[in-house]
């Protein structure tokens, strides 16, 4: 009787911090503890919101340490996709994975579009990334605002790949 009703407190408890955090995303428009926050006119973007959900794959590939997984985000033959792959992999040979790998876009322009491109300036930066592993958690520093220029491409699957990366 007595663990069925701490049971029930905390599926009360975890069930009303699901609801005050739902209430802190709605508040903040979709940023959260753990999440930086992206400027509202980002936010508001198709670009934007294609880049951010090509990010979130690119960090759960991360998280479960799947060179694979990483390398089904890039266009075959990307030399990005070849670069991103060998971190992933230097990380995996040391007996890391990345967790909490956050990139937060600060500004999107679009140089290009149609219905199988998007061609972008961008800046964002790394945030709240930690390497773990065997030996414990190791905090990877908060990058610099970088601007870069992205062309992502649509599969026939309609999924976007990055094809290209540039500084600038």
């Amino acid at each position: 009787m007595r663990r069925s009703v701490v049971l029930s407190a905390v599926a009360a408890l975890l069930a009303s911090l699901g609801v005050v955090l739902a209430g802190v995303v709605a508040r903040t428009g979709g940023s959260a503890v753990g999440r930086p926050p992206v400027p509202a006119a980002v936010r508001a973007d198709p670009a934007a919101t294609v880049l951010c959900a090509w990010d979130r794959r690119r960090a759960a590939a991360y998280e479960v340490g799947s060179v694979r997984v990483l390398r089904s985000l890039y266009v075959v033959g990307s030399s990005a996709g070849r670069a991103d792959a060998r971190l992933l992999g230097a990380y995996l040979a040391r007996g890391f994975v990345v967790r909490g790998m956050r990139m937060q876009l600060l500004t999107v322009t679009v140089l290009h579009h149609d219905e199988t491109t998007w061609r972008l300036r961008v800046t964002d930066r790394l945030t709240g990334a930690v390497a773990v592993g065997g030996a414990g958690e190791v905090a990877l520093p908060t990058d610099a605002p970088t601007a870069r220029t992205l062309t992502l491409v649509r599969g026939r699957d309609t999924r976007w790949r990055v094809s290209q990366v540039s500084s600038g």
